[in-house]
């Protein structure tokens, strides 16, 4: 029997930077050489998918943790936010002196202020993924910085999610409550050293509900599924899929709610996943 996996990016296929287990390249390559399909699902937009992880080779991808999927260069799922609730979320995180991004398709939009919290960001986390590659073996990273635009320049019409960096510990709770049943707010993964992130789209539109448009295009049986993450958008993967597994790195909530478990995202996490599930 063919199947078709769905892989998150961010802490499973990437190390949170560029670092990538050589295994993982080549267990997505022989899983498609066995005829299996492997399709990305990953919160990032697609013009912000490290090429590294694009040169593996996929049959399609679900972005931005669900609000577009596009196999061969086709849009296959496409659910933009409303532009009213857009300038909700813009007028919320202004109100309370919130950094954020949104994102499109195919490009990320940055308000004032967040370059320099990124980049602050971006010096402590080279320093110490550095030391921790070392201690690996492993090479030296290139992380990929595509610099957003101006949240100025943004099409409010095709805007997918919005990413989030806050000073206050509380701020997923307290944008979830202020915010309403419309939205959909979950924690984000960056590892900051103080505050909160997180990331917020419209109720409905999740990383699950694209896997399900995806597989009925398909004429898949979801319970022939495999989804595979370690963060909180995956959540929504591991409910609709037959077959959830969270890598060794995921939180230990996650990996009760996934039930089986693989190692983590450097340590041939989705080698021995696809290994122990017989695509390879």
């Amino acid at each position: 029997m063919t199947r078709i996996a769905f892989l998150d990016v961010d802490g499973t296929i990437l190390e949170h930077g560029s670092a990538i287990a050589p295994s993982t390249v080549t267990a997505v390559r022989k899983a498609r050489e066995n005829g299996h399909l492997v399709w990305l699902c990953t919160g990032r937009s697609a013009g912000d998918i490290h090429p590294d992880v694009r040169a593996i080779g996929f049959d399609g991808a679900i972005t931005n943790g669900g609000a577009y999927a596009d196999r061969d260069g086709e849009l296959v799922v496409e659910h933009p936010m409303p532009r009213a609730d857009v300038e909700t979320l813009e007028r919320y995180f202004e109100g309370h002196g919130i950094h954020y991004f949104l994102q499109t398709h195919d490009a990320v939009f940055a308000s004032a202020g967040m370059d320099a919290v990124m980049r602050d960001f971006r010096r402590a986390r080279a320093e110490w993924r550095a030391a921790e590659l070392r201690e690996r073996g492993l090479p030296a990273e290139e992380p990929l910085w595509r610099e957003p635009r101006p949240v100025s320049e943004v099409d409010r019409d095709v805007v997918a999610k919005a990413v989030f960096v806050s000073s206050a510990d509380d701020t997923v709770a307290h944008a979830a409550a202020t915010l309403g049943e419309g939205f959909f707010v979950i924690p984000g993964s960056m590892p900051l050293p103080g505050g909160s992130n997180g990331e917020i789209g419209q109720a409905g539109v999740d990383k699950g509900s694209a896997i399900l448009e995806v597989l009925a295009l398909l004429g898949r049986d979801p319970a022939d599924a495999i989804g595979i993450g370690d963060s909180w958008n995956d959540v929504e993967m591991f409910e609709v899929v037959g077959t959830p597994v969270a890598m060794g790195n995921a939180m230990p909530e996650l990996q009760r709610l996934a039930g089986r478990v693989t190692t983590a995202v450097l340590d041939d996490g989705v080698h021995n996943a696809f290994a122990e599930l017989g695509l390879i």
